[in-house]
Order: structure tokens, then sequence, then C-alpha cells
């Protein structure tokens, strides 16, 4: 199937169930509930959509500690959301923001990265990124991937999805040597 035979299904099909919860009411004998039930599926239509394409404006800073946290990255002072981007297609996704946060919250989040068991340093051969590299994409185990390169501390997040055909989760962290920024990508192919 084209990519534009399927855009043009995608905005048919709302089209076709709003002219149905018309006319399939009007015809039994019910005008006024076929104009209330249009109406009400065209505001959650709407309301949709703008979620959508609105979600970027949205995301809060309290988004972003609590998934900056789930990585085992504490946040316990004032920060300030610099960038937020997500972009989305079909079976894709990426999602990115970035953090001004305090010196305290860089050291302690630069020292959970270099005291994990795994972590490699800059002259340490670091292996390939785990999201390109072998694992099972559908079943395995997690994997946590800390290193150093000359810009920043890293860290990588890879779970395998658990269901044939689905994407898998992989998220990096970057903590910038220069400025006392924190990058958070999540990338879903």
């Amino acid at each position: 199937m084209g990519p534009f035979l399927f855009i043009g299904l995608l905005f048919l099909l709302p089209v076709g169930l709003g002219l149905l919860f018309y006319f399939v009411p009007k015809r039994l004998g019910y005008p006024v509930v076929a104009k209330y039930l249009t109406m009400v599926y065209g505001i959650v239509v709407v309301t949709i959509g703008l979620f959508i394409t609105c979600s970027d404006g949205l995301f809060t800073k309290n988004n972003a500690k609590k998934l900056v946290e789930k990585q085992d990255i504490q946040l316990t002072d004032r920060f300030e959301l610099l960038k937020n981007e997500s972009i989305s297609a079909i079976g894709d996704y990426y999602h990115t923001f970035t953090l001004i946060i305090s010196e305290r919250d860089k050291q302690r989040a630069v020292n959970t990265i270099i005291s994990d068991d795994n972590f490699k340093t800059n002259g340490a051969s670091i292996e390939q990124l785990i999201y390109q590299s072998g694992h099972d994409r559908y079943f395995g185990e997690k994997v946590i991937q800390n290193y150093e390169t000359d810009n920043s501390f890293v860290r990588e997040y890879f779970e395998p999805s658990g269901r044939e055909g689905y994407a898998p989760k992989f998220i990096r962290i970057s903590i910038s040597k220069s400025d006392n920024q924190l990058t958070f990508e999540d990338i879903t192919e």
C-alpha cells in the first residue's frame, strides 16, 4: 500500500464515520440525535487532532523529570526546559528534550553514570551503540550502557519489546561536559 493511499484512508475514515453517525440515526427517524451525535463526534475528532499536533506544547517540566528519573538520574534542584521536540511517522517515533540543570544535579548524574559497574571511559573500547548492535529487538534482556565521550557522559538504555514486530525501547541521556545541559532522547523505529 502506497503512503498516499494510506494517508487518504486515514483522512476518509473519520469523515466516513461522521457521515455514518449522521445518516443512520436520521434514517431511523431521529434527526436531532443524528445532529448531536455528529457534533460530539466532530468535537472528539478535532480534539484528538489538536492533541496530536500540539503535544510538544503540552509537555511539562514534570514530564521531563519523570522520564529522566526513570533512568535513575535524580533531579532535585530547579531546572529549565530548554528545548522539546518530538517527531513521529508511521512506525517511527523520536522524542528529545534538553534541560539546563544545576551544577549539583549535574555532578550527581555524572557520579551515577561513572559509578556504574559497566562504565567505560574515553580510552576504553566502547561497544557499538546498543541500539544498533546485535541485541534481540523483540526478546532478551534489558541492557544499560554507560560511557564517556570527548563531550559528554552518556547512559543508554535498551529494552526489547517482548512482542514480535514491535519496536524496542531505546533511551539515551547525555550530560554535557562543557555546560549544565542534559539531553534526553527516546528513539523508536
